[in-house]
């Protein structure tokens, strides 16, 4: 398990990798132990173990609970990200009994499922990762796909990460973008973060030979039903990913940035089984596990305040909450295509703080607190 992020954009306010290698990719222990030298290194007055179970609204701010007492506060940082549970569909119910379902949360290995193929739900970072991994591990992969972004790793001779950083794509504000409800909702990019900083996308799996077939669309009497809109999907996937590409290629032009990158290039489209089977039978015997990558969402039932639409997200401008005193940080595009990201910190909370300091000092400055 591997950030999709190169070590030199791990950077927070006044510190950042310092490592022997900036262009590889953080393993999990690694992100662990970076944010805990830089809460080391500002002497952030964290509490670990330390669970919140409730918030709620005082007369003059908030009452938190937690297990090892309560605290009570002016003015709250709600940090607690957008990937708390696993957001499966409710067509899991229609699975046999006879095949194990698992999440990717759930997931840790392929030895954890049971012998036979697999059927993958979902293409994007998690789904596409976890089909590899498990082909690799000798198990046949069918993999579901519907909505995805595709990226490749590299692009002349950077890694994308680098131009969607450099071309200010990341930088753009959420009251910069047309459709921001859409913008909040897109799929996680087709990412893999590996010391040969390879592309994985369905080709990749497709050569592998991962069976690629259409979106789940419903489960019937035992059969798993894809939609015939494969082609559909695939095409528009690659449509975007070029119109990116050509934004990096204009940037890169208007900035005189050409001579330090490589050629303009274009990738071979994404090649879909000219017919993908539209069902498959999940009593035969065939497929004996299903993993649902089908993506995550925030879990707000410890958040005792009125605040939280009936889709389960937020009510926010900006990360400033609808109540007085209440701030987010850390959810997609929050106030820039970069919110959800380490990089991407720095920018939001000074902008938060910012509101956060002008609502104290019209009542009293009075400490915040962030969970």
């Amino acid at each position: 398990m591997r950030l999709l992020t190169p070590n030199w954009q791990s950077r927070l306010p006044g510190y950042r990798y310092e490592g022997p290698n900036p262009d590889g990719f953080m393993t999990m222990a690694e992100v662990v132990a970076f944010v805990g030298d830089y809460a080391t290194a500002i002497t952030a007055p964290v509490r670990t173990g330390t669970p919140v179970t409730s918030v709620q609204p005082t007369g003059d701010g908030y009452q938190v609970v937690t297990r090892e007492g309560e605290l009570r506060c002016r003015t709250l940082v709600i940090a607690s990200g957008a990937c708390n549970v696993a957001h499966v569909p409710a067509i899991r119910q229609a699975v046999p009994a006879s095949i194990a379902s698992f999440t990717g949360l759930d997931y840790r290995n392929p030895s954890q499922l049971p012998d036979g193929g697999v059927l993958v739900v979902g293409a994007s970072a998690t789904g596409v990762q976890l089909a590899d991994e498990l082909q690799r591990s000798g198990r046949q992969v069918t993999l579901s796909v519907g909505e995805h972004v595709r990226l490749p790793r590299m692009y002349r001779g950077r890694d994308v990460l680098w131009w969607m950083d450099a071309s200010g794509v990341w930088n753009q504000r959420y009251d910069e973008i047309d459709d921001l409800t859409r913008a909040r909702k897109l799929p996680s990019p087709q990412l893999v973060g590996t010391p040969e900083r390879a592309t994985l996308d369905l080709n990749a799996l497709g050569t592998a030979g991962v069976e690629i077939v259409g979106r789940l669309a419903a489960i019937r009497d035992g059969r798993a039903l894809f939609s015939g809109g494969l082609n559909n999907q695939v095409a528009l996937a690659d449509l975007k990913m070029n119109r990116l590409l050509d934004t990096f290629d204009d940037w890169a032009r208007a900035h005189g940035g050409d001579a330090d990158v490589g050629a303009p290039e274009r990738f071979v489209p994404t090649s879909a089984p000219p017919s993908s089977r539209l069902s498959l039978d999940l009593t035969s015997g065939e497929i004996r596990s299903v993993v649902w990558a089908t993506g995550f969402r925030p879990d707000y039932s410890w958040l005792d305040v009125p605040v939280v639409d009936a889709k389960g997200h937020l009510r926010h401008e900006g990360g400033v909450v609808e109540a007085p005193g209440l701030y987010a940080i850390g959810l997609p595009v929050l106030r820039r295509r970069k919110s959800t990201f380490i990089h991407g910190a720095e920018d939001d909370a000074r902008d938060i703080v910012a509101h956060l300091a002008g609502f104290l000092s019209g009542k009293g400055v009075q400490p915040e607190l962030s969970i």
